[in-house]
């Protein structure tokens, strides 16, 4: 664990997050709760990750929301929780509420139609096998393979799809694993800054990710709360923390709950 803005104590904020009648505890799935895997439906969370979420989720004063990359159809059956979480999906434009109220941002229908493009080159090109599609975007993942053959598809993807982009007017950007063309609008910093606004001015809050797609996040909270970057190797980051997962992942959720530090009901188990 290593303290990267000097300005917070991470002792008090502790303090005030237990001490808080209305707290948040914001998360990231892949790369932060669960570790990457080559198939994404086998990406199931660290051991003890589920019980230590449902022990928090037994909290009525702590907000627990996931913030995603993903489809929100797609996390309810690896997160394998009795209770829903709250569930922001698609990078943010997607909300799943506790109560199963759903919510589809608005999106530009010049920016779908050239999503349909990316998705009828990707079938020319024979890249369908590595092609993710979700509400407002398509993304092509490379991880598990080798870098040959990253490399060659990441040259074939590259030119044709920021050439898509400027023509559509889509967002094209690299993501930890591949890369990813979406419709301009929301993020994972609008989620959190809608989050916010919905609890009381100066409710203490963490929003824990890893990916570069989490940055807008950790901007969004910066100086409202904490954000803490999860990954193996530390990178720039506008993050306040860093910790690596999975060792330090655990202890550090658990320091959110009452007698902090305390272990989950699990440590092993699923």
């Amino acid at each position: 664990m290593k303290v990267l803005n000097k300005s917070i104590n991470f002792d008090l904020f502790c303090m005030q997050f237990k001490k808080s009648d209305q707290k948040a505890l914001l998360l990231d799935y892949d790369g932060t709760l669960a570790p990457f895997h080559r198939e994404p439906a086998k990406a199931l969370p660290y051991p003890g990750v589920r019980a230590i979420l449902r022990k928090i989720m037994r909290k009525t004063d702590i907000r627990l929301v996931i913030i995603t990359g993903r489809w929100t159809k797609d996390l309810m059956p690896l997160l394998q929780l009795e209770k829903r979480p709250e569930i922001w999906g698609s990078h943010g434009l997607e909300r799943l509420k506790s109560d199963g109220s759903y919510e589809l941002a608005p999106m530009d229908e010049e920016a779908l139609n050239g999503l349909v493009a990316a998705d009828e080159w990707v079938d020319a090109a024979g890249l369908s096998e590595r092609c993710e599609k979700k509400p407002g975007s398509i993304a092509i993942h490379w991880r598990g393979l080798h870098a040959k053959r990253v490399r060659d598809i990441r040259g074939l993807v590259e030119p044709e799809w920021n050439l898509i982009a400027q023509s559509w007017g889509l967002r094209f950007k690299e993501f930890d694993g591949g890369l990813e063309l979406s419709v301009p609008g929301r993020n994972k910093g609008d989620a959190v800054k809608t989050i916010l606004s919905e609890m009381e001015q100066g409710s203490p809050a963490a929003y824990l990710g890893d990916d570069f797609t989490d940055e807008d996040a950790f901007k969004a909270i910066k100086g409202k709360g904490m954000g803490i970057l999860v990954r193996a190797q530390l990178r720039p980051t506008a993050a306040d923390m860093w910790i690596q997962p999975p060792e330090e992942l655990l202890p550090f959720l658990s320091s959110m709950l009452p007698g902090g530090g305390e272990k989950s009901d699990s440590p092993n188990g699923p």
